[in-house]
């Protein structure tokens, strides 16, 4: 390609980011809980590409994050995706371990899942979007919090290390206060945690959900974080977990989903595979066994599945497991 035609290219692109029209998901992401002892939910899905959208487009509108979608779909320009191309959507979910209340975040994953208490006589639910986490510099911390405070339309106000990072990096000096409005990075709505200065909030860069691009706090796309607004109490209890491996019953099926390490925890593939046999490992340990060490559930790994399941490293949840009583 010329130069000239990059450059034409690169102006056509920024045209279009900045002249979209609000987006609508297609996709709602609300689903109905399995039983507990069940651990995966969902649909997997496939749309066909046009030029007129990237794969990012289609990514919001169903309700996927950047990074997801484009591990879903390796062969696939994210920029220009050939007209006519088959997408993936990933949108099946192996559910985190941990407790089935409140919020659960997993980092490697960059999604949230809400269990919100069912209404008496309704079905429970479980909620989930793709979310931005902090950068490996500015890391969004593991444990246990709370949603201690809600806010609507959001005053912001950056801390001393934003604005010297800032001044450092050559750009325009943050104000002391950002008030509500289009420039304002916390969007319209905010969740404060029990966590001093983390916030589940919204955000002027939706391009953005589905990376480590926050110093910190966790994004969601507009339009999700205003129905999570609407549904999440203060005092819920948030967990912020650490899952790069994923894994999950199906009856006694037994599937695996598997995401890229956060950086700072990356190992050369040898110690990642070994890590993966040792997540298996102990994950028949804990939901295969009774208290006397004896199997409760007929299944056995098959070498080649999960082979292929590391190598595709795909975030998608795959069968490794034959049922024995088939």
């Amino acid at each position: 390609m010329r130069h000239k035609d990059k450059q034409k290219l690169g102006i056509s692109l920024l045209l279009l980011f900045t002249t979209l029209p609000a987006v609508v998901h297609v996709y709602a992401g609300s689903w109905v809980r399995p039983p507990d002892d069940i651990d995966i939910f969902g649909q997997m899905q496939t749309v066909t590409a046009s030029r007129e959208e990237t794969l990012l487009d289609v990514a919001r509108h169903y309700g996927i994050g950047q990074d997801e979608m484009v591990l879903a779909n390796p062969n696939t320009n994210r920029w220009l995706p050939e007209d006519g191309a088959e997408v993936v959507l990933p949108l099946r979910f192996i559910i985190p371990q941990a407790e089935r209340i409140g919020l659960v975040i997993n980092l490697p994953e960059m999604r949230l899942y809400y269990f919100p208490k069912p209404a008496k006589g309704q079905k429970p639910e479980i909620i989930t979007h793709p979310v931005s986490i902090g950068r490996m510099d500015w890391n969004t911390p593991l444990g246990r919090t709370t949603i201690v405070r809600k806010q609507k339309d959001p005053t912001w106000t950056p801390p001393q290390s934003l604005k010297a990072e800032a001044i450092a990096e050559g750009k325009p000096p943050l104000s002391d206060v950002v008030p509500p409005g289009p420039d304002n990075p916390l969007g319209r709505y905010a969740l404060y945690l029990g966590l001093p200065g983390y916030l589940i909030h919204s955000t002027n860069k939706p391009f953005g959900v589905g990376m480590r691009v926050t110093h910190g706090c966790m994004r969601l796309y507009p339009e999700d974080i205003e129905e999570l607004f609407n549904l999440v109490p203060t005092g819920t209890p948030v967990q912020i977990v650490n899952q790069p491996v994923k894994l999950g019953w199906q009856e006694n099926l037994l599937f695996i989903e598997l995401h890229p390490p956060l950086e700072e925890d990356d190992t050369t593939p040898y110690d990642y595979e070994q890590k993966v046999h040792s997540a298996i490992a102990e994950f028949l340990e804990k939901t295969a066994k009774d208290p006397d060490g004896r199997m409760t559930r007929n299944t056995r790994i098959s070498p080649e599945a999960l082979e292929s399941a590391i190598r595709a490293r795909n975030g998608i949840p795959t069968l490794i497991s034959e049922n024995l009583e088939n």
